[in-house]
């Protein structure tokens, strides 16, 4: 009422200024100008809006434009013109300014955004107040809690008046609650059931077993969402004529109860005819028609003409063709209900690359950068070209993000310029750390870790680990490009004591040192063989906790000297180093000490993970790992130092670290086979291991990181003794949580685990944290 009084009175003002200087007032020639009643702006800005001047003749038309004029500007509330002689005299009120703007009552709608849709409204803090400005503002607000579903929302405003010709403007919100969907009606479908279409949708029905979900909630965004997804369905299933034939939403009298109706009409099912390529040669349309992925007499299927000219753009975008085109156009057959597709391309001008600019990198070199690149300065443009090199640069591990932008070059049609945009990552470390593992126990480790050494993209590792079990020496350099070919070479030395049974695992000490050097060759794109070959020394010892087994290799190798050869193939597709979304990663490799050695053994591993996106949050991992080992010349079995172990952290979460699979114990009469079985039987690993597990994984705490990834889990391994036949009943299986963090002091990772089908005498461990040690 304030506002609609203030309104009235302005005008009401503004008729009276007019109707008194009609009447009042004779012509007269204006000598000078004066104008009162101004507080804060000035009286220039007065005389740039007022129509009359000095000299000018007054008269009642005149007047009547000024006074128009004047209210136009919007800064005056009243405006009068008087006479003093032959001098005019403006008489103004001014409107007040803004002193502040508080919103009360939002939740929803944070204050920043609101301040926003102010702003663009012109209420801004210091500015002239404009009623009118204000009602709009209240209606934008309502309007974006109805977009939410929010139909009982209300936006009141209070003006109180300052001194100084200043108002407090208060915006008083009541959100209201999202209102549900009483009732979804589908009518129209025949073919298809009501009930599968409402599978389809996101938005669904209230019921009662949905009292704590969000999906009964109506969004006008997600019905629109929703209604393309029912096309979509029928679209891809043969319904070519499909369409919505209406759609309405209404709304009960209290504004909490929605009612959504949707009409279709699904017509005919329609299959492919023939598959026509124009605008190219007939003879380059030949032999593109293997990447149409249509066969006469499917079923129609938008989605697949939709992949048809997704696989027909990416070909000529590949070949130069950065702007390519490709229609599709549907000739329909009504009576035989068939649809002729013709994929019309219009590939435009073929562009190459000028040139490749590089920023974002302080430390690391250009040459870097440039090594990984599969798009060339002065080469066309291909987008495939450019996915690897972005993928590549990803992989190395040094950067946080890489983007990639394609401008066109100003004033030309056929040139653009590459851009490669990097946010380094940090990846030069001294750290003295003190942590946990589940495996390993009490840690303390000084770690100097430089994986882009110099900015070269070289890595150099000297560490020195303490654990209970485990005592570490070791210094690794590698040149990933020792040739220009993209050779990779690394060198290593190490020292290793290990007393297993500060790990509750089968007693014995081992003393190694060894030096190697490996080698990795790019055989394609992604694909790499490696081959390595170093030297190992080992002093094995037993202690009265030894199992039996292990003593007789022992005593007839207490040292022995090992010249240990490596192969491996390997493949990696993955979109990053650290926290991949897509892609795979696949690798077999052999481990085996040469003929002549003091210990002849050999391992062989298969490890395979894949990683798929669903949505541009969630990821599924799937990951399989095989191993087997055993001796062979001078020795008859796998070195049981050499052993695979099942359990803990890196393999089947929530059982203890090594802790499945066979077990011995140093008294000979002991049955470790019962069960449960003696105390006294400790895990000894084994020859043969299989794990499975299944991960999603998604960002932590719903936003984006590059340093932190959430993820559910389900786990499966299992070790097998050297005479023992695998028996996949003997799997165990766990799920879990898990938590990955690249934090200021080293990679942390917490998980809970529960496992489901443990047999009496496995040793759980629900949860499991290491700090300063690698992610699975």
């Amino acid at each position: 009422m304030k506002k609609i009084t203030l309104i009235v009175l302005c005008l009401a003002s503004a008729q009276f200024a007019l109707t008194q200087f009609a009447f009042a007032i004779t012509p007269f020639t204006i000598t000078d100008i004066r104008v009162e009643g101004l507080e804060r702006l000035e009286a220039g800005t007065v005389f740039n809006y007022l129509p009359l001047k000095v000299g000018d003749e007054v008269n009642d038309e005149e007047t009547r434009l000024s006074i128009k004029e004047l209210f136009k500007t919007g800064f005056f509330k009243e405006v009068s013109l008087g006479q003093d002689g032959t001098v005019l005299v403006v008489t103004v009120v001014e409107r007040p300014s803004i002193a502040s703007i508080i919103f009360k009552g939002n939740n929803k709608l944070k204050d920043e955004a609101l301040k926003q849709g102010l702003e663009q409204a012109g209420m801004v803090e210091g500015r002239i107040f404009n009623t009118g400005n204000l009602e709009r503002v209240e209606q934008d607000i309502k309007n974006s809690y109805l977009s939410m579903g929010r139909y009982s929302a209300t936006v009141d405003a209070t003006i109180e008046e300052l001194d100084q010709n200043r108002v407090a403007i208060t915006i008083n919100i009541n959100e209201g609650r999202v209102a549900r969907i009483k009732k979804i009606n589908i009518i129209g479908a025949e073919a298809v059931s009501v009930k599968k279409i409402k599978d389809e949708m996101q938005l669904k029905d209230k019921r009662g077993f949905r009292l704590f979900s969000r999906q009964d909630q109506y969004s006008k965004q997600q019905l629109e969402a929703d209604i393309e997804s029912i096309r979509s369905y029928y679209l891809n299933r043969g319904h070519h004529e499909f369409e919505i034939v209406s759609s309405n939403v209404e709304i009960s009298p209290n504004k909490q109860n929605i009612f959504i109706g949707i009409v279709i009409n699904e017509g005919a099912v329609y299959t492919f005819g023939e598959s026509v390529i124009e605008g190219i040669d007939e003879d380059e349309a030949a032999q593109l028609q293997d990447l149409i992925n249509i066969e006469p007499g499917q079923s129609f299927s938008r989605q697949a003409v939709n992949q048809s000219r997704v696989a027909l753009t990416g070909h000529f975008v590949d070949a130069g063709f950065a702007f390519a085109e490709v229609r599709s156009v549907f000739e329909d057959d009504v009576v035989e209900k068939v649809v002729n597709t013709i994929f019309s391309i219009i590939p435009k001008h073929r562009v190459y690359v000028r040139r490749i600019d590089i920023s974002g990198n302080v430390f690391t070199r250009d040459e870097v950068i440039r090594r990984e690149l599969r798009q060339l300065e002065g080469s066309w443009y291909s987008a495939s070209a450019i996915r690897r090199s972005k993928d590549r640069l990803r992989r190395l591990g040094i950067f946080a993000s890489v983007q990639i932008e394609t401008p066109s070059v100003a004033a030309t049609t056929d040139q653009v310029d590459m851009k490669v945009i990097v946010t380094e990552r940090d990846t030069g470390s001294i750290l003295v750390s003190a942590g946990y593992s589940d495996e390993d126990g009490a840690l303390f480790g000084i770690e100097f870790n430089q994986r882009n050494l110099l900015g070269t993209g070289r890595n150099l590792a000297v560490k020195v680990n303490d654990s209970d079990s485990v005592n570490t020496i070791s210094i690794a350099y590698t040149n990933p490009y020792h040739t220009q070919d993209g050779i990779s070479r690394g060198f290593t030395l190490s020292t290793r004591k290990v007393d297993s049974a500060k790990v509750d695992t089968s007693a014995y000490t081992l003393d190694a040192s060894a030096a190697g050097v490996l080698y990795k060759i790019p055989i394609t794109e992604t694909n790499t063989v490696n081959f390595g070959l170093s030297f190992e020394r080992l002093e094995l010892a037993a202690s009265s906790g030894t199992p039996e087994s292990f003593k007789t290799l022992i005593t007839e190798h207490p040292e022995a000297d090992n010249l240990v050869a490596t192969t491996g193939l390997s493949k990696d597709t993955r979109d990053d180093f650290f926290f991949p979304t897509r892609g795979a990663t696949r690798s077999i490799s052999l481990e085996a000490s040469l003929p002549g050695s003091d210990l002849e053994y050999y391992k062989l591993n298969l490890q395979g993970a894949h990683y798929l996106p669903v949505g541009d949050k969630l990821t599924i991992k799937s990951s399989l790992g095989l191993g087997y080992g055993n001796g062979y010349g001078n020795i008859d079995d796998l070195p049981f130092f050499k052993n695979y172990f099942v359990g803990g952290a890196r393999s089947v979460r929530g059982y203890d670290a090594r802790s499945l699979g066979p077990q011995e114990s140093s008294t000979v009469t002991d049955d470790c086979d019962a069960t449960p079985p003696p105390t006294t039987c400790k895990p000894v690993g084994g020859s043969t291991r299989v794990l499975a597990s299944v991960e999603a994984l998604f960002p932590a705490f719903g936003a984006d990181s590059n340093d932190k990834r959430l993820g559910l889990f389900v786990d499966s391994g299992m070790v097998y003794g050297g005479s023992a036949s695998i028996d996949l009943g003997k799997l165990r299986y766990s799920a879990g949580v898990f938590f990955n963090w690249f934090s200021a002091i080293g990679p942390f990772t917490v998980s809970y685990g529960v496992p489901f089908n443990d047999e009496s005498g496995d040793k759980k461990e629900e949860l499991q944290i290491s700090i300063g040690t690698v992610f699975r």
